[in-house]
């Protein structure tokens, strides 16, 4: 075996670590990302305020590659993996710099940048234009260790660490919106400023088919149903079993109550619906079933309130997909969001904004470069696309890129870089 005797030498300039990076590179040169940057987030004279583009972009290819720290960014420093990115490639200690130059203001600045890129990657080719939009909403906790990290807390689910909210494209897995907050916010804290935002985002994105949000019951609150009533928005957000809803739950008749077919086979679970405060109420309730049996059989109760006029069924079953956040949650945790590098609070709150830019070219090189095709998890669009070695040289004045022969995925990696490089450029 060659691993036995082979003599170990880093010595390739022309090597390039992960050549896949030109896709996602194509497609953030095409949305003009560093530019956007570099006229939207002015961080004056403060120190590591210079260039904030390149760094940004720096963290943005090495988050697109996995990275979960500062220090992970040396990878694209590497034999000539620079070269194939299309920006300069700032020094880890540089960004850190950076990061921590945040302040609330800043973060606010970057943000703008994300609501900026959805807009162009829409107009692209991404977007929904006046075809059905469906957004997620939900938090999740980012744990952090140690006592330094400023604003992290213990929460609902007794973990130290930040509570984020985010909003998500249902279809694609993109991230529409996100916000850190304190690791001790209560899951709807901020929900209406949230969902304001996220509303004028979506219809400046262009957007302009039907709109549903769906969430779950640490959101229910009667000025956000008004706030999606107000903007034309459907909605089916969750219901905690307070008093006055268990009583309404009761009063439905037991013939209303229809049992789900496709429900899996370790449990029944029928829906029926009735009213809330002259709202639609829709209930699911589950009873396990297991050989033993249960000495007291009972109920679970799943309740949510709706705007929408669709069928029962149609509705409840839609609401059940809301789950399909917890995969975007997945592949931010996957990657950048495995840590929240400083202790510094706005500095982790610019961290998660370019963490949900990376997530976000990651969707648009699938959804514009393989439509037919689209990878979903990131992991395996690193797998497959990204994480490709290869070598760079250049004779009369051209540069080639030389990449593994028989790579069982080469005919998507083509066809995802010919429809890439046809995009137009953002003005």
């Amino acid at each position: 075996m060659v691993n036995d005797w082979a003599v170990v030498v880093f010595d390739d300039e022309r090597a390039v670590a992960n050549a896949g990076l030109m896709l996602p590179a194509v497609v953030a040169t095409r949305l003009g990302i560093e530019h956007l940057v570099d006229r939207t987030v002015d961080l004056g004279d403060r120190p590591g305020g210079a260039n904030p583009g390149r760094k940004v972009m720096t963290l943005i290819s090495a988050m697109a590659l996995g990275a979960d720290c500062i220090d992970d960014c040396d990878m694209l420093r590497a034999g000539r993996t620079g070269e194939v990115l299309g920006h300069d490639v700032a020094a880890p200690s540089t960004i850190g710099t950076l990061l921590r130059a945040f302040t609330f203001g800043h973060v606010r600045q970057l943000d703008r940048v994300l609501g900026q890129t959805l807009m162009r990657a829409w107009a692209a080719g991404a977007g929904p234009g006046d075809q059905r939009l469906v957004v997620d909403v939900d938090s999740f906790v980012g744990e952090v260790h140690g006592h330094s990290k400023q604003g992290a807390a213990f929460g609902y689910t007794r973990v130290r660490g930040y509570h984020p909210i985010l909003a998500t494209r249902a279809d694609t897995g993109e991230v529409l919106h996100i916000r850190l907050r304190k690791g001790s916010a209560n899951t709807s804290r901020g929900m209406l400023r949230f969902t304001d935002e996220l509303i004028a985002r979506v219809e400046r994105a262009g957007a302009t088919g039907p709109r549903l949000l769906r969430a779950d019951s640490g959101f229910w609150a009667g000025a956000t149903f008004d706030r999606l009533d107000r903007a034309d928005w459907q909605f089916s957000i969750g219901v905690r079993l307070q008093p006055q809803v268990r009583a309404a739950i009761e009063q439905i008749d037991e013939t209303a109550w229809t049992t789900l077919e496709d429900y899996p086979p370790t449990s029944i679970a029928q829906i029926a619906e009735t009213t809330l405060n002259e709202r639609r109420l829709i209930v699911r309730r589950v009873r396990t079933l297991n050989r033993q049996g249960e000495l007291l059989p009972s109920w679970e109760l799943f309740p949510f309130a709706t705007n929408r006029t669709d069928p029962l069924a149609i509705v409840e079953s839609e609401h059940r997909q809301h789950a399909v956040i917890e995969l975007c949650i997945r592949d931010l945790k996957d990657q950048a969001l495995a840590h929240f590098p400083s202790g510094k609070f706005t500095a982790n709150a610019a961290w998660t904004v370019i963490a949900c830019i990376a997530h976000n070219l990651l969707r648009w090189t699938s959804v514009l470069g393989l439509p037919g095709q689209t990878i979903r998890a990131a992991r395996t669009l690193r797998r497959r696309l990204l994480a490709l070695p290869g070598r760079l040289t250049r004779t009369a004045r051209r540069w080639t890129v030389h990449l593994p022969a028989r790579w069982p995925w080469q005919r998507a990696f083509i066809e995802a870089l010919t429809r890439i490089r046809a995009l137009p450029a953002a003005a």
